[in-house]
């Protein structure tokens, strides 16, 4: 069996590090609801369940990418990661976000 630590290749920014790089583009992963409940400020809605087939949308350069938790992220990451995409996991994603008092846009 493989355990998180041994899968856990991905890069990976803290909600405290995006909060302190604003210029920093952030796609979130999430279902169009889930975004729609609340999302970091400026972040794009592009769910895991369609971003095959909206690769043209991502940013050019480095981004970070965003879920609930940080477990759909990173699998995003993992995958565009492969791709040649410079995609960076965000540990914790939406909940640590607001669990650290940062802005909320809806």
């Amino acid at each position: 069996m493989t355990t998180v630590a041994e899968r856990e290749t991905v890069q990976t920014i803290t909600v405290q590090q995006l909060e302190a790089a604003s210029e920093t583009s952030v796609i979130d992963v999430r279902e169009d609801w889930e975004y729609a409940e609340g999302h970091v400020p400026g972040a794009v809605n592009i769910p895991m369940s369609t971003i095959g087939d909206r690769l043209g949308e991502l940013p050019d350069g480095a981004f970070a990418v965003i879920c609930a938790l940080g477990g759909r992220s990173g699998r995003v990451v993992e995958a565009l990661e492969a791709r040649g995409y410079d995609a960076t996991n965000v540990e914790g994603g939406t909940d640590a976000w607001i669990a650290a008092g940062y802005p909320v846009e809806r």
